[in-house]
């Protein structure tokens, strides 16, 4: 006897689909599993962005929140979820000590950290630490009144020369240590050198380059003491009456150019002992 045929496979029941059809699609949130709940911007907490670029909705379409700016936390679980602005990626922070465990709450987090690395120079004249900091100054701008910045070229932004301390004035003795010192602000870093003012006979002025074969003196330069300055010295010992007279600090770069004067004025050690008995 021949084996009857197995019955066609009966259809799933229609009210198990329905569950699947009836989720609804918006929420203040995600809730548990994943899910989002009913839509009540009512209850959405407020979005105070730095700038409108940096708004959008949650995963839920509806309430409105900010996408993180360079440096600040990512990541997350749940309704906790932050993502990153544009040109930004979030980056996992390792943590103290493998044995340390991080908070509850820093838990999958990282930073936002921008995708093009380095310093770039805005037409604002400023310098910022990345293209993101840039942007997000930028966006900010028209609201404070101000005109959109954008990238003039990668790195520090040059500018000429600055002399942020000039050479003093200098009295003292024969015999005696001296320097004069000159601080100087620039980017590119600056060429500084020294020069005596003299005169020659007929009244014409004259730049002596220092040290020149002057054996009682040296010229020195150091970076510093703050960011994008150097400091160039001019020590002279021991000081000689011929050393009297008007020192010249001189800075330049490819921007431009610049200089200040200081003077020393020598008293003979001797008189000076006479002076003072």
């Amino acid at each position: 006897m021949a084996g009857s045929a197995a019955p066609p496979p009966r259809p799933l029941p229609l009210l198990l689909l329905l569950p699947l059809c009836l989720l609804p699609r918006g929420s203040v949130g995600a809730g548990a599993g994943g899910r989002c709940g009913p839509c009540r911007p009512e209850k959405c907490e407020p979005a105070l962005c730095p700038a409108p670029e940096l708004t959008v909705r949650d995963e839920c379409g509806c309430c409105e929140r900010c996408l993180g700016a360079e440096g600040e936390r990512c990541g997350g679980r749940g309704a906790h979820r932050a993502r990153c602005g544009p040109r930004l990626v979030c980056v996992s922070q390792s943590r103290p000590s493998p044995a340390a465990p991080l908070p509850e709450e820093l838990e999958g987090t990282g930073l936002c950290v921008c995708k093009e690395d380095g310093a770039v120079c805005g037409s604002d004249g400023r310098a910022y630490r990345s293209v993101c900091a840039l942007h997000l100054q930028s966006w900010i701008a028209p609201h404070q009144g101000r005109e959109r910045i954008r990238k003039v070229h990668d790195g520090e932004c040059r500018f000429a020369p600055v002399i942020v301390m000039p050479p003093k004035k200098i009295h003292n003795i024969t015999g005696a240590q001296v320097y004069l010192s000159c601080e100087v602000k620039a980017v590119p870093t600056p060429l500084i050198t020294w020069r005596k003012v003299t005169e020659s006979p007929k009244g014409v002025k004259l730049l002596e380059e220092l040290p020149g074969d002057r054996v009682n003196m040296a010229v020195q330069v150091r970076g510093g003491p703050s960011k994008h300055e150097s400091t160039g010295w001019v020590l002279i010992n021991p000081l000689t009456k011929e050393d009297e007279g008007v020192y010249q600090c001189h800075a330049t770069n490819m921007e431009g150019e610049t200089q200040s004067e200081g003077a020393i004025k020598v008293m003979d050690q001797s008189k000076y002992k006479r002076s003072n008995l």
